[in-house]
């Protein structure tokens, strides 16, 4: 188990590294300059600028000092269009409000997910099962930012139940949080109720009923922990999204998050920011699938690792 834990410890900081070179060339591969939405800016201003944020040096002397700030100083830079903020500030103060809000949507998805898909197989070809297809299938197909709209045009317009937008109570993450939450929400849902289908047709299960176990029993302690694996395996990707912040849905609600620092990042041509801000969701990301990894072996016992194989 040690030795299986630590060649996928190995392999999550290889794929961060790499991660951090293609994006580091990307950035530096798109034409233009980023200090170019200044206005009439002096050569002399222009030069020291460069020169300041090391950006008149090699790409590779450019690549070395910044693997190095990230990796051993744990520093994303300056930002180009702040004097006063770095990265870091930027992300210390978005990625809480993210962190939040994922989190938030994040059970709502999980829960709701779950409990849809055990009802839909267990009531297979039933109305539960159509019911909970239909949402399903609502949740998958209209695109989170116009679920947000429909949501902000009924619940806080026309019937002024909930606040329109901005980030000030926990009134105000209800409507964002549901829009991030339908689309993983459904596909959760959908994964369950398929896993659930095939574990209780398996033998064991078949057994157990033979055996006079109430459907209770077989249900919670047989069919949903096997069941619940394949879920569990894409929980990881599902809270990285949702943790870092959703670009459209933050605009949409005006809420100061990560998502809202990298579209301004992009639209400023702030290296740092969309550097800063691309590494630390893949780390996010990249964490999260290794705990699901290494969980996996515990959640399932069947499952042993010996010799870095499984």
């Amino acid at each position: 188990m040690l030795k299986y834990t630590l060649k996928r410890l190995g392999w999550a900081i290889l794929t961060l590294w790499a991660i951090i070179t293609l994006t580091f060339i990307l950035m530096h591969s798109v034409p233009g300059d980023p200090f170019a939405r200044e206005g009439t800016m002096p050569e002399s201003v222009r030069e020291n600028l460069n020169r300041y944020y090391n950006l008149d040096k090699p790409k590779i002397v450019q690549y070395g000092l910044y693997l190095k700030s990230v990796v051993i100083d744990l520093d994303f830079g300056p930002s180009l269009k702040s004097s006063t903020l770095s990265v870091n500030d930027y992300i210390s103060k978005g990625f809480p409000v993210s962190f939040h809000l994922g989190i938030q949507s994040l059970i709502i998805a999980i829960s709701f997910g779950l409990v849809l898909g055990i009802i839909a197989s267990l009531n297979r070809n039933k109305w539960p099962d159509y019911l909970a297809m239909i949402l399903a299938i609502i949740g998958v197909s209209v695109p989170s930012f116009i679920l947000a709209t429909i949501l902000i045009n009924y619940f806080a317009v026309e019937w002024r139940l909930l606040p329109v937008a901005t980030w000030k109570s926990w009134s105000h993450t209800i409507l964002p949080s549901i829009s991030l939450a339908m689309l993983p929400m459904a596909y959760i849902a959908r994964l369950m109720r398929s896993s659930m289908l095939e574990v209780m047709g398996q033998d064991y299960i078949l057994t157990a009923t033979a055996k006079g176990l109430s459907k209770n029993t077989i249900v919670v302690k047989h069919a949903i922990r096997n069941a619940i694996l394949p879920v569990v395996t894409v929980i990881g990707i599902i809270a990285a999204n949702l943790v870092t912040g959703s670009f459209i849905v933050e605009s949409i609600f005006g809420i100061p998050g990560m998502g809202d620092m990298f579209v301004n990042g992009i639209f400023n041509r702030d290296y740092p920011v969309i550097l800063g801000s691309t590494i630390f969701y893949s780390a996010i990301l990249i964490f999260l699938i290794f705990v699901v990894d290494v969980a996996y072996t515990w959640i399932d016992p069947r499952i042993k690792v010996t010799g870095g194989n499984r």
